[in-house]
């Protein structure tokens, strides 16, 4: 195990090889954008004048090309020096600091499956519990001193794409983060901390063997196990109920309550967008490269097309495909009772706006798990509209707090 001093000096370096790894090839696509478009407008222009154009563009193209694979050697250059050499003066690795561990989120979130596959130091805890910023060692000695006041009662919460446990936290200056209020009705907290550009699958696979020493390895027996889960944590969290069960783990008999804020149970319209846009764009030479940039997406955000929570949903499939995307009904975990928050921009649910764009990210049909050919099985009476809010509100809003009291506090 890597002292904190070394810890920041691999996650400084793997910041900037990174940083400046992706600024060479976002280079490398403004290359083929204007090749592509220097050689549309030479061909028209050597319809007009003739062979006065070939010789214009035998010295425009070399030209070009030398400048673009001087600035590529550069940039190559300084991300490998960098990576081996850079550092900053912190106290503590940028992970463990709430900004640091923003910067990492939204990197994981973009492009964290490539991250995990390269076994990068960025992607050196993919999924861990976490207490002020550093991940906990999930055994009865590590979970005693990160808890040394437990109760029987544990609320988790899962965040969203791109995202940290410190999400949680967003505009606490005017209001009370949820954990205060759960705080203070014997509820004992726990935070996760994932990388969402995994697959939903994965990270379910991995919620699940994580809850499972959670519950076993807890200073006191647990009674009421809640899930809490903002937008995809929501589904991280359906898809660990799954694995748990079928891994016979004891933890999903614990769960009494499930929540969903803004969760994107059938499918998320902007990754929808997204999807078929890179197939459009890519058809064309001019807008390839921009089309190559939106197909990186990751995994995890591919997953949102339709809320995929299976590996069957993506093994052996083409994830460029323009068929639909498959996405099994898995099954609300039983014995818990499931709730979900759905917001809309405008405060009537009825408003033009509200059902075509929701909460900016999330429609009420997806977040309530309910359309025309699904139905995952929410009872329709167990959801809370929040009116006139974004798709971030529902992390810290006292309207929803007052909601989830009132569920987790029922008798």
């Amino acid at each position: 195990m890597i002292d904190a001093t070394e810890q920041r000096r691999a996650e400084v370096g793997a910041l900037t090889e990174l940083g400046l790894t992706e600024a060479a090839q976002a280079a490398a696509g403004v290359h083929r954008t204007h090749r592509a478009i220097s050689d549309r407008v030479f061909a028209a222009v050597r319809r007009g004048v003739g062979p006065t154009a070939t010789r214009i563009q035998r010295v425009h193209d070399p030209i070009t090309d030398g400048i673009y694979r001087t600035i590529d050697a550069t940039v190559t250059t300084a991300a490998q020096l960098g990576g081996r050499w850079a550092d900053l003066p912190l106290s503590t690795p940028p992970s463990t600091t709430t900004r640091g561990a923003g910067i990492i989120g939204v990197v994981h979130g973009l492009i964290g499956d490539e991250l995990d596959a390269k076994q990068s130091t960025l992607a050196a805890n993919n999924l861990s519990v976490r207490v002020a910023g550093r991940a906990v060692t999930p055994d009865a000695a590590g979970l005693a001193q990160a808890f040394p006041r437990a109760t029987r009662r544990i609320a988790v919460y899962l965040h969203g794409l791109v995202e940290t446990e410190h999400a949680w936290r967003l505009g606490q200056r005017t209001s009370a983060p949820y954990e205060l209020h759960l705080t203070n009705r014997g509820v004992t907290n726990v935070f996760i901390r994932y990388n969402t550009g995994r697959r939903i699958s994965t990270n379910g696979h991995d919620l699940a063997e994580l809850l499972d020493d959670l519950v076993r390895f807890w200073p006191v027996d647990v009674d009421d196990l809640t899930l809490l889960g903002h937008s995809m944590g929501g589904l991280v969290a359906r898809s660990a109920a799954h694995h748990g069960r079928q891994a016979g783990h004891l933890w999903p008999d614990r769960v009494r309550t499930s929540i969903s804020l803004g969760t994107p149970h059938l499918g998320a319209p902007l990754e929808q967008l997204a999807h078929h846009a890179s197939a459009a764009l890519t058809t064309q030479p001019e807008t390839d490269a921009l089309g190559r940039l939106l197909r990186r997406r990751s995994a995890g955000i591919r997953d949102l097309r339709a809320g995929s929570l299976l590996d069957d949903d993506w093994l052996d499939r083409d994830p460029d495909s323009l068929a639909a995307a498959v996405a099994a009904d898995v099954p609300l975990l039983p014995g818990a009772d499931h709730y979900f928050v759905w917001a809309t921009l405008a405060r009537n649910p009825r408003n033009p706006l509200s059902r075509s764009l929701g909460d900016g990210l999330v429609l009420h049909h997806s977040a309530s798990g309910r359309n025309r050919t699904r139905n995952l099985g929410f009872d329709p009476a167990h959801g809370f509209h929040r009116a006139g809010a974004h798709h971030m509100t529902l992390l810290n809003d006292p309207q929803v707090a007052h909601q989830l009291i009132s569920w987790i506090d029922r008798d």
